[in-house]
């Protein structure tokens, strides 16, 4: 073939290719502005088709696919073991987990992950994805926060487990020496991991009352691993309870902050 006539068919092909990618990435954003409003709505199964058509179209859109994870995660019903509702997370996950795959530090991928694997109660994956984030965020006090109340919650299990088969009532030590020893070996660990977290995270936000309200629990967990030392176990209740006040004069200081003359409350300007 003539070079003169090649050469305009193949500059006609590269702009026949480039026009239909274009059309294909406007059609793309047009699935995702559709997709937003049906999310704003509430409407997750439509957003969902929406987004799904937007990343089949342009695989690079990446909000989209943020989006497609986000509406899934949605519908995933926290501590619920049902196939369809179990399905309905573990999609959501596949999602972060794509976008992951294209950008590793996702930071809101990972905590989109990190909540889907603790509402699912696969708590030691759900503090991974919570450790990754710190390691790209150091600042956050909402991942300690996190990774300790995953540490209390499994903490809280392994005691109550081992006070409710003696019959224990809530202010009563563990006298049994062989058991407090054994929920120490279990718990020591998570509890000074947790407290350690905790104090981060204040020093962050100084007024992170839920890290203070934790903190009092994360003391009573360790006042009953302070096996035949009772002057240790009250000093950590003691400390609890400090914690406790503390909670609420934090708490309170905030209420009041916010409202204005007369106690009413103020809004906060729209940005």
């Amino acid at each position: 073939m003539n070079r003169s006539v090649r050469y305009p068919m193949v500059a006609a092909a590269v702009l026949v290719l480039l026009f239909t990618a274009g059309c294909s990435k406007l059609k793309a954003r047009d699935q995702l502005n559709k997709g937003v409003q049906a999310y704003k709505a509430a409407k997750y199964d439509t957003a969902i088709e929406h987004f799904k058509n937007a990343v089949a179209l342009d695989e690079k859109l990446s909000v989209a696919r943020l989006y497609l994870a986000t509406a899934y995660a949605q519908q995933c019903v926290p501590q619920v073991d049902t196939p369809d509702n179990l399905q309905m997370c573990n999609q959501a996950i596949d999602e972060f987990k794509k976008q992951l795959d294209v950008d590793p530090n996702s930071i809101n991928s990972m905590k989109g992950i990190a909540s889907l694997y603790f509402n699912m109660k696969k708590l030691d994956e759900s503090k991974d994805y919570h450790r990754r984030v710190i390691q790209l965020d150091p600042n956050d006090p909402e991942e300690y926060y996190s990774v300790a109340v995953i540490d209390w919650t499994e903490a809280y299990k392994t005691r109550m487990d081992a006070r409710n088969k003696l019959g224990l009532k809530p202010e009563d030590p563990v006298k049994d020496q062989k058991v407090c020893n054994q929920i120490k070996q279990d718990n020591q660990e998570k509890v000074d991991e947790a407290i350690n977290y905790l104090n981060k995270s204040l020093e962050i936000r100084k007024d992170y009352d839920d890290a203070m309200a934790y903190l009092n629990l994360l003391y009573r967990e360790k006042a009953d691993i302070e096996c035949g030392n009772p002057d240790a176990r009250r000093a950590d209740l003691a400390t609890a309870d400090d914690w406790v006040t503390k909670t609420m004069a934090t708490k309170k200081a905030k209420a009041e902050k916010q409202a204005g003359p007369g106690g009413i409350v103020l809004e906060q300007p729209k940005q």
